[in-house]
C-alpha cells in the first residue's frame, strides 16, 4: 500500500482511489513522515491551490512535537493529477470531503491514531474548514480534534466590483461553462518562491507553475460559494488556530516586501472573517510572515512553527507519545 515518495528518504505515499467525477477517474495521495515508533497523535496537512506538499520540514516539526505527520494532495493536484484531468478543478468544494474522509479514517482506524489535528493552508484552509462544518452534525462525530489554519482563504482579495458583480457572473458562467477561463494566477508570490535570489524553494514546477493553470468558471463559483458560506457564519464546534501575517502587499504586482508580506490574500479580510468560523478561534498574527507561513523567511518561519506548537500544547495538551 505504501510506496516511496517524490520527496525521497523517509516519506512514503499511497493513493486512495475515488468515485469518478465529472472529469472521470479520479485519485488522491495521502503522503507520511516515515513513523520513528508508534504515536498517539497525528497532523493531516491540505495544501492550497496550485499547489501539492513539498514542505518536508514541516513534517519534522510536528514530528518534534510527538505527532505523526501525513500529508493528502487533492484530486487533480500534484501527485493526484492524471493525465485526462484539468489541473486543480472542482465544481464543488464538497467533492473533496471524499478524500479528506477517507485519508482521516486511514489516519484514524488503519494507522491508530487516537488524536487528528488537520491543518490547511490558503484554500485548503478554507476546504477544511467546511469539510469540518459539515462533519459537524454526522452520526459519527467529528473526524478530527482540532483545526489550524495558514492564510485560509476566507473571501476574495479583489475590489467590490470583483467581490460582487464578478461573482453574480462567475455563479451563472459557471453553471453553462465551467471550463471557460476566465482569470490567471497572479505570478509575483510564486516567482518569488521558486527565486533562488528570492524566497529559495525547491519544488515541482509542473504541479506548482508560476502561472498557474488557468481559474475556470466552476472552480471559481465553488470557491465564491464557499466564501459565502463562511460568511454566513459556520459553528465549527472544535479549536480554531487561524495565523496570518501582520501585513499584506500587493498581489497584482511585484514589490519589494514580497518577502515579509502575504502578497496573495487580504490580512484584514482573514481578520474579519476568521471569527465566523466557530465559537473557538484563535487569531495568531505572524510579523514578517508571507503567505505561506511555512514558506517565510526566518524570524518569521520560526515563529510561525512555535505558535503552533504552543497553541496545540496549550489546547490539546503536551504529545505524550
Amino acid at each position: 500500500m505504501w510506496r516511496p515518495d517524490v520527496l525521497g528518504d523517509g516519506w512514503q505515499a499511497r493513493t486512495i482511489p475515488l468515485r469518478p467525477d465529472y472529469q472521470g477517474e479520479a485519485v488522491a495521495t495521502l503522503v507520511r513522515r516515515t513513523p520513528d515508533e508508534p504515536r498517539r497523535r497525528a497532523v493531516l496537512y491540505v495544501h492550497g491551490y496550485v499547489d501539492y506538499f513539498f514542505q518536508t520540514h514541516l513534517g519534522e516539526a510536528w514530528a518534534a512535537q510527538g505527532y505523526d505527520f501525513y500529508a493528502l494532495d487533492l484530486r487533480a493536484h500534484g501527485r493526484s493529477l492524471l493525465p485526462h484531468q484539468l489541473a486543480n478543478d472542482v465544481h464543488a468544494l464538497a467533492s473533496y470531503a471524499e478524500e479528506l474522509d477517507a485519508a482521516a479514517r486511514i489516519v484514524r482506524e488503519e494507522e491508530g491514531h487516537e488524536l487528528l489535528v488537520v491543518q490547511g493552508h490558503s484554500t485548503g484552509g478554507l476546504i477544511t474548514a467546511l469539510w469540518a462544518q459539515a462533519r459537524r452534525d454526522r452520526a459519527d462525530g467529528p473526524a478530527l480534534d482540532a483545526l489550524v489554519l495558514n492564510s485560509p482563504w476566507l473571501d476574495l482579495n479583489r475590489p467590490w466590483t470583483d467581490r460582487v458583480l464578478t461573482t453574480r457572473a462567475v455563479d451563472v458562467l459557471g453553471r453553462v461553462a465551467p471550463n471557460a477561463v476566465v482569470g490567471q494566477l497572479d505570478p509575483h508570490y510564486g516567482a518569488w518562491l521558486s527565486d533562488p535570489d528570492g524566497g529559495g524553494w525547491e519544488y515541482d514546477l509542473s504541479w506548482k507553475p508560476v502561472e498557474g493553470f488557468g481559474v475556470r468558471a466552476g472552480w471559481l463559483r465553488a470557491i465564491r460559494r464557499g466564501h459565502a458560506a463562511v460568511a454566513r457564519g459556520l459553528a465549527i464546534d472544535l479549536p480554531i488556530l487561524v495565523c496570518t501575517s501582520t501585513r499584506s502587499g500587493p498581489a497584482r504586482r511585484w514589490h519589494e516586501a514580497l518577502d515579509r508580506t502575504d502578497s496573495v490574500l487580504s490580512v484584514e479580510q482573514t481578520l474579519e472573517r476568521a471569527p465566523l468560523l466557530g465559537n473557538d478561534v484563535t487569531v495568531v498574527q505572524i510579523p514578517g510572515g508571507v503567505h505561506d507561513l511555512v514558506l517565510s523567511p526566518e524570524p518569521a518561519r520560526s515563529g510561525y512553527l512555535e505558535a503552533v506548537r504552543a497553541w496545540t500544547n496549550h489546547r490539546l495538551g503536551p504529545a505524550l507519545g
